[in-house]
């Protein structure tokens, strides 16, 4: 295992059915192929050292001999190479011949037993194996139990083929008693619509178990009298598919991916209820049976020139397929829409303040609100945009914000703020010619101000704008922009905005809603505080002075879900934009992250309510609960000697 991630393989080689010597070189000549490729264990399919569709030879004493033998080879190998590997054989034991997994790893070979044994298939399995004996003192004695291994620094269990299958399948409690990783050996023929039902079924096995799984299904060179096998491999973990191979090409017979062990022994920690589970099961193992089980979480020798075989998402709030997004994004507006309406019904309010600054998160809370008005069966008049021009306001954001709202048919209101910040600025003795966080703290607060008076006026409530992203970094006027009545945008992160308002725009009812969208896109993020440049464009650039919010979002996304030090984050980074940023680039913004979020945790402690839309958010009630005063110096030092 290598910066906590272990790598694995399902391989499916070809088979001649019952000639082991021939099995057993293609089983070696995969294994050195995997083994150069760096694999720590590999899984090949239940009985791959005859092949599964022998029959009544398996009661042949010619074949289990030759078995037993092949297995002595594979042990042999396994003395002289790094990798571990588990294979499918038939066991004699006890005058039964039982159908296992052989555990190889550094010269020994241990067994697991096929728990349950079908009698349904057109093999009829009971009419040559046993299954595993139900008393575990029999099945240990024989040698061959249920039991979990400690192979290259994870824990690991093994299953067969019907195991899976069942309502309780083996591997739920391997993974209570510790397995981090399950492993599959299989010979699952092939049917109309059953793949997709076995996929379906290993990625929900893995997600129950937060584990990864492994799986191999026999195929090339089995029997095709009645039955047709595809080589399958597939890996999984914790719900997500990682890999599958084309499992009717003869060429694509492998599959190879790093499983995160350090994210699934954060979320063992985090999911108590799994915890809970093992108790009630009474399957917890003992704290001290299992010394290879090191929690690397804070280890600092991350090697950052290692390569993982497994992508890494540069954003991991955005989903990658165009289909998982449209259907993302419907979900998120309507989490956002109905929590906004069951508020206003709460309250029995039919008018809302927003301020509309013609930038991307304002859009978004606007279109929110008017398709909140229309769910509520409400005249969207009630919607008062207000749109209040300053010091930094640029022609361009100005004119989006009333087009938009003029589209939208809300009720639109301007009020220029710049006397009034001026008075303030006499009040307080400030020198408006100081461009400081005073001087734009004040803009901020006062457009606060106006939008909670109007709110009060017209009996209604302030819509906050701010999202995700700001709320990490702290990028929000205390009292200022960080306030409102409800934070529709609070558990958006800033990659997500842009995607969410091009979904809208892909909705608009006409061109002109859609330019102006297309337009508000592709404005620079900027609070516009500070004065234009010569040429009235915007001079403050909110990427420019935090950084890029693709970085922070990327650094919240792994510090919140997974709790990864930051040595690990920005290894993970580094293979995420390896295309895209400077690795110091990528330290530095980190570093700036990191700070902030600590330094900034005092704005998030009183935060307004706001919908919780994905797996992180920050709301001090529920999802993030962190003293204002705690320091970031463990986690800042966690970055030395990079």
């Amino acid at each position: 295992m290598t910066n906590g991630f272990l790598r694995i393989a399902a391989a499916a080689p070809r088979v001649t059915v019952a000639d082991v010597e021939n099995n057993v070189n293609n089983i070696i000549e995969m294994a050195n192929r995997l083994d150069a490729e760096g694999v720590d264990i590999a899984v090949m399919p239940e009985l791959a050292v005859t092949a599964y569709t022998c029959a009544d030879l398996f009661h042949n004493s010619t074949l289990l001999r030759g078995a037993e033998k092949g297995i002595e080879r594979l042990q042999e190998w396994s003395i002289i190479h790094d990798m571990h590997l588990i294979v499918g054989t038939p066991l004699v034991k006890d005058g039964a011949v039982y159908n296992c997994a052989a555990i190889l790893r550094d010269g020994q070979v241990d067994y697991v037993a096929k728990t349950y044994i079908p009698n349904y298939n057109e093999f009829y399995e009971r009419r040559w194996f046993a299954p595993l004996p139900a008393d575990p003192a029999v099945a240990d004695r024989l040698g061959i139990g249920q039991r979990c291994f400690a192979c290259k620094g994870a824990m690991i269990g093994v299953e067969i083929c019907e195991d899976l299958w069942t309502p309780i399948p083996p591997s739920s409690r391997l993974s209570m008693e510790g397995a981090e990783v399950i492993f599959n050996l299989s010979a699952s023929d092939d049917l109309i619509g059953k793949y997709q039902y076995l996929l379906s079924l290993i990625r929900q096995q893995s997600a129950r178990c937060l584990a990864a799984y492994a799986y191999a299904g026999a195929g090339r060179g089995e029997s095709t009298t009645d039955l047709v096998f595809a080589g399958k491999a597939i890996i999984a973990e914790n719900g997500t598919l990682l890999a599958a191979n084309d499992r009717w090409n003869p060429d694509d017979n492998y599959v190879i991916q790093d499983v995160d062990i350090e994210a699934l022994r954060r979320d063992r920690l985090h999911a108590t209820t799994f915890t809970d589970c093992a108790r009630r099961s009474n399957l917890l193992p003992a704290t001290d049976s299992h010394p290879e089980r090191l929690v690397v979480i804070g280890k600092k020798d991350v090697e950052l020139d290692y390569r993982l075989r497994r992508t890494v998402n540069p954003h991991p709030f955005v989903p990658s397929s165009a289909d998982h997004l449209d259907e993302r994004c419907t979900e998120i507006v309507n989490i956002q829409t109905v929590g906004l309406a069951r508020r206003l019904e709460a309250i029995h309010c039919k008018t809302l303040t927003v301020g509309i600054s013609g930038g991307l998160d304002s859009t978004l809370a606007l279109l929110v609100a008017a398709r909140t008005f229309d769910r509520l069966g409400l005249d969207r008049r009630g919607i008062i945009g207000v749109t209040m021009p300053g010091f930094g306001t640029t022609g361009r954001t100005y004119q989006n914000a009333l087009s938009l709202m003029r589209h939208l048919g809300v009720n639109i209101r301007e009020i220029p703020i710049a006397d009034a910040v001026n008075q303030h600025f006499k009040d307080i003795g400030h020198d408006p010619a100081i461009h400081d966080v005073t001087y734009e703290n004040s803009q901020a607060r006062e457009r606060t101000q106006i939008l909670m008076d109007i709110a009060n006026q017209t009996g209604g409530i302030v819509l906050g704008t701010g999202d995700l992203s700001e709320l990490a970094l702290g990028w929000a006027t205390y009292n200022g922009d960080h306030m409102s009545m409800y934070g529709v945008n609070a558990g958006v992160p800033k990659t997500l905005v842009s995607y969410l308002v091009r979904w809208f725009m892909t909705r608009a009812t006409n061109d002109d809603e859609r330019h102006t969208l297309a337009d508000i896109l592709d404005t620079p993020i900027s609070p516009e505080l500070t004065p234009a440049d010569e040429h009235g464009n915007i001079a403050q650039k909110t990427e420019d002075l935090v950084g890029p919010y693709e970085l922070h979002d990327f650094f919240l996304y792994y510090t919140l879900r997974y709790g990864f030090t930051p040595r690990r984050i920005y290894y993970l980074a580094l293979q995420a934009f390896k295309d895209a940023w400077e690795p110091q680039t990528i330290l530095k913004w980190l570093r700036i992250f990191i700070r902030r979020f600590f330094q900034q945790q005092f704005k998030r402690s009183c935060l307004p309510d706001g919908p919780k839309v994905g797996s992180v958010c920050l709301s001090p009630r529920g999802d993030w609960r962190m003293p204002s005063d705690a320091s970031a110096a463990l986690w800042l030092k966690d970055l030395e000697d990079l």
